[in-house]
């Protein structure tokens, strides 16, 4: 019973949480929303380019078909889908239900750590508002792009990393375009930890 009751009243809590904030949303309008995601999505995107700049790209010393092999495997064992392939072109694209290749815990701290800021950026444009905003993986598909090319001594591995909704989300409120920078660097560096699983030694440290 008590069980119960706790689960009772957390959806009752979950419940006027999301009626307060349809509330406090009706005080900023569409064109306030609107800019603040765009400034949100405009700093996620700086940062999401950085760490691309650092992280994006690894080195293997080994030929572009073992690696290309390697790229897939390492994908799917992260809970990935492969969802488009070119061999010739070096190209994989998968996807999966977000926050793969995060787990659930790796995207909450993540969030705690990112949320603060984002909150921060969009109370310029819709004050208190700001306070109900969070990251919301429902309904969102994560897409990693590798692209593995021929290099120096071996192959170059490229990942991009983006979000693409598939279902609208329960607070109503509009999706960014970027996950968030920490999650962006917590999943780079779990697809590199795979890879040196599937090619031991290979990856040719900077």
């Amino acid at each position: 019973m008590r069980g119960m009751f706790t689960t009772r009243r957390r959806r009752v809590l979950a419940g006027m949480c999301v009626a307060i904030a349809a509330s406090v949303t009706g005080c900023a309008s569409q064109q306030e929303i609107a800019l603040a995601i765009e400034d949100v999505n405009r700093d996620f995107r700086a940062d999401y380019e950085k760490i691309l700049a650092v992280y994006g790209t690894q080195r293997f010393g080994a030929n572009r078909g073992a690696v290309f092999g390697a790229v897939r495997v390492a994908l799917t064992r992260l809970g990935m889908r492969i969802e488009s392939e070119d061999a010739g072109l070096g190209y994989v694209n998968a996807v999966a239900p977000a926050p793969r290749p995060l787990d659930v815990a790796e995207w909450n701290a993540a969030a705690a750590k990112d949320l603060p800021r984002m909150r921060e950026i969009a109370r310029r444009h819709v004050g208190l508002l700001s306070d109900f905003i969070r990251f919301e993986p429902e309904g969102l598909q994560i897409v990693i792009n590798a692209a593995v090319v021929e290099a120096p001594a071996g192959s170059e591995v490229s990942l991009t990393m983006r979000m693409r909704e598939v279902a609208p989300p329960k607070s109503g409120m509009p999706r960014r375009e970027y996950a968030p920078p920490t999650a962006v660097a917590i999943g780079l560096a779990k697809i590199w930890a795979a890879m040196d699983h599937e090619l031991p030694g290979a990856r040719i440290r900077r």
